[in-house]
Formats: C-alpha cells, sequence, structure tokens
C-alpha cells in the first residue's frame, strides 16, 4: 500500500531564491532544498531531488536542469551559461565541494568530492568520476566509463592520464581551448589575456545587481504568470 506525501510547507524554507535576467528558479514540491542552499536564475529542480547545505546552483545566461532523485550534495556548484548549459538526467549523484560548469551528465551518473567537469563535457549514462578528478572542457566521457581518483580526462575519444604525467595533460589540453570555450577570449598580441577575460567577466557579472529574491510560494509558477503578480 502507497501514501501519498503531504508537503506540508513550501518547499526550501530557508534556502535563497534569486530571480536572475527575468528567471526565477523551479522546484518541484517533491524536491529538498537545503537552507544556506543557493538557486539562482533559470534552475529547474526536479522531483524528489535534494540540494544541501552550501550547495550553489546559479544560471549565468544559461540554465541549469537537474532531473528527478538526485542528489547536489554540500557546497558543490553548478553553473550554467549561454552557450553551455548544465544537465543532469535522473539519478546523479553530485558529490561535496564538486564544481560543474556548462557540461551534461545523463542519467545514472556520479561526480565524487571535489571533482571538476567544465564547459562542453558530456558524462554519458553509468559512467564515474573519481574524487578530485578533472574532466576538461568539450570531452565526451563514454557511458559506464570510470575516471580515476585524481585523473585528468580530455578530448573526444577521450584521454585518461595520471595526474603526474603533465606533459601528455597539456598536449591535450591544447587544442580544446579551454579559453575560448569559457570565456569566448582568444590571444591576442600585446595585451595580457587575463585582463581581457576579468573585464569580460566582470561585465557579465555586472547584470546580478538586478537580480531579486523570490519567495518559495511561488518557485512552481511561470516567470510571467510570477511578475505579473508582484
Amino acid at each position: 500500500m502507497t501514501f501519498p506525501e503531504d508537503y506540508l510547507h513550501p518547499v526550501g524554507r530557508g534556502a535563497v531564491f534569486i530571480e536572475h535576467q527575468h528567471r526565477h528558479p523551479r522546484v518541484d514540491k517533491s524536491a529538498y532544498i537545503a537552507p544556506t542552499a543557493v538557486l539562482c536564475g533559470d534552475v529547474t529542480v526536479g522531483p524528489h531531488s535534494r540540494v544541501l547545505f552550501g550547495a550553489v546552483l546559479t544560471a549565468e545566461g544559461g540554465p541549469v536542469e537537474i532531473g528527478a532523485h538526485c542528489v547536489i550534495m554540500e557546497h558543490a556548484v553548478l553553473r550554467g551559461s549561454l552557450r553551455h548549459p548544465v544537465r543532469l538526467g535522473d539519478h546523479v549523484l553530485v558529490g561535496p565541494h564538486a564544481h560543474l560548469s556548462g557540461c551534461v551528465m545523463e542519467g545514472n551518473a556520479r561526480v565524487a568530492t571535489g571533482a571538476m567537469l567544465y564547459n562542453g563535457a558530456r558524462i554519458g549514462s553509468g559512467a564515474d568520476v573519481g574524487f578530485g578528478a578533472v574532466v576538461h572542457v568539450n570531452t565526451v566521457v563514454p557511458p559506464g566509463t570510470t575516471v580515476p581518483i585524481g585523473w585528468f580526462a580530455g578530448g573526444d575519444p577521450v584521454r585518461l592520464i595520471p595526474p603526474q604525467q603533465w606533459d601528455r595533460i597539456a598536449a591535450v589540453m591544447e587544442p580544446l581551448d579551454y579559453r575560448g570555450t569559457v570565456f569566448g577570449v582568444t590571444e591576442a598580441p600585446g595585451e595580457p589575456v587575463m585582463a581581457r577575460i576579468a573585464q569580460r567577466y566582470a561585465r557579465a557579472l555586472a547584470l546580478h545587481r538586478y537580480d531579486e529574491n523570490v519567495t518559495p510560494e511561488l518557485l512552481g509558477e511561470p516567470d510571467d504568470e510570477r511578475r505579473d503578480r508582484v
């Protein structure tokens, strides 16, 4: 015999929900969003998923979409960008202090504590990214693949390289174009590239000055309906 769940309180009491670029988070009523978690902009959390203490899900121009029965653990950061949204399928576990930027994870997969996934990366169904591992930009990790603890994954087809083999890692990284993929910036003669990156990123982040907090009661409403009520 099954019993219907009775949700006595609005989802995410004590958490921070922010409207950014006219988009606000949408959270299924069966989900759990911990106090001190932050959801900003076009973020969707599916049924029975859990976002734990200190986690940050932020849509910086592109959406963050979380499927059903996912667990985003403490202090994880998920960041969607204009060209590279974050999309997690069902039954995905993201460990504490993991960093996911502009990547796609198919279902039944895990990213362990402290691992980093970068823009344009795709993690196949059933894959496992170990503690402190790095999946570089524009990398495809096939279904069922394990990226070992602390290792580097890069390219398509992917190469798995231990951290002490820096020359091999550097050779794989160069054609993947980290700066162009993440920041849209290429080398320019006579101009420090970090100055261009910082200025470009600062301009984009300035849009946060127009953000507004959203109450949990409005999280299930479409953006246009929410704006009509406030």
